[in-house]
């Protein structure tokens, strides 16, 4: 999505992205399965009963538990507003950064194996989200083609990104694959892709990006010092898209 159409940095609230709640023929354009919903056709009864499904709750706060690992899975849950960390602690009480999700993304999809949570997730802002119980909508996705689609497609897309880190990259294409990952994500929300606040502490990019904290911000100062981008405390600005996003290329794979 171009700038020029969406300016605002996220985690800003922009009215155009918390939208309202829908109505009987769309969703709210933060709902995670707005995609479902207009380019499957859904008919206004699908909607309806879809619509019927979700709980909207919140607001938590930076450091709130949305959920344990070994809770009981009875619900997925769409991110409406924030960032939302998951992660794992090992014996050891080391600390494991899954991933970072923001609004429009769905939380909980990899319990649905085990019947429960297998991370933590933690708030790391002002969290809004919509609660959709899972054993419901698996029911209405039995006989809805487009949601059943939609939720492999959010899985499978969950299982791609926990992949790209897997392989023998340098600290500087995992640092930009993650700000042009992250740029892209929220611009498809109808955010900034050129200027966003890094809603997660630095240790925890690093913790995810599996690197040393005091190498992401020498990274980061030195993509500043070469004119890639600017940083100011938690605000970036993609100043060179061209150059950040060749760094990416190769694990993004575009």
């Amino acid at each position: 999505m171009d700038d020029a159409v969406s300016s605002v940095p996220f985690p800003r609230f922009n009215p155009r992205v918390l939208a309202d709640d829908g109505s009987d023929l769309q969703f709210c354009t933060t709902c995670a399965f707005s995609h479902a919903c207009l380019s499957q056709g859904m008919d206004k009864a699908a909607l309806m009963d879809l619509h019927v499904l979700v709980e909207h709750v919140g607001p938590y706060h930076a450091g709130d538990v949305l959920f344990r690992e070994g809770d009981p899975f009875e619900a997925i849950a769409a991110v409406r507003a924030g960032t939302v960390k998951t992660c794992v602690t090992d014996r050891d009480g080391h600390e494991h950064v899954l991933g970072f999700h923001f609004p429009g993304e769905v939380i909980g999809l990899n319990a649905i194996d085990g019947h429960r949570y297998p991370c933590d997730a933690v708030a790391l802002d002002t969290v809004m989200l919509c609660r959709f119980s899972f054993p419901k909508i698996s029911v209405l996705a039995a006989r809805v083609p487009g949601l059943q689609r939609e939720l492999f497609r959010l899985l499978s897309r969950d299982i791609g990104r926990a992949a790209l880190l897997a392989g023998d990259w340098t600290a500087d294409q995992r640092v930009a694959a993650f700000l042009v990952g992250m740029s892209r994500r929220l611009a498809a929300r109808g955010f900034s892709a050129s200027h966003f606040q890094l809603t997660m502490a630095r240790t925890d990019i690093a913790n995810y990006l599996r690197l040393a904290p005091e190498t992401v911000s020498r990274v980061l100062r030195r993509m500043q010092d070469d004119g890639l981008l600017a940083v100011e405390r938690r605000a970036v600005s993609l100043l060179d898209r061209e150059r950040i996003e060749a760094l990416a290329a190769p694990i993004l794979r575009e």
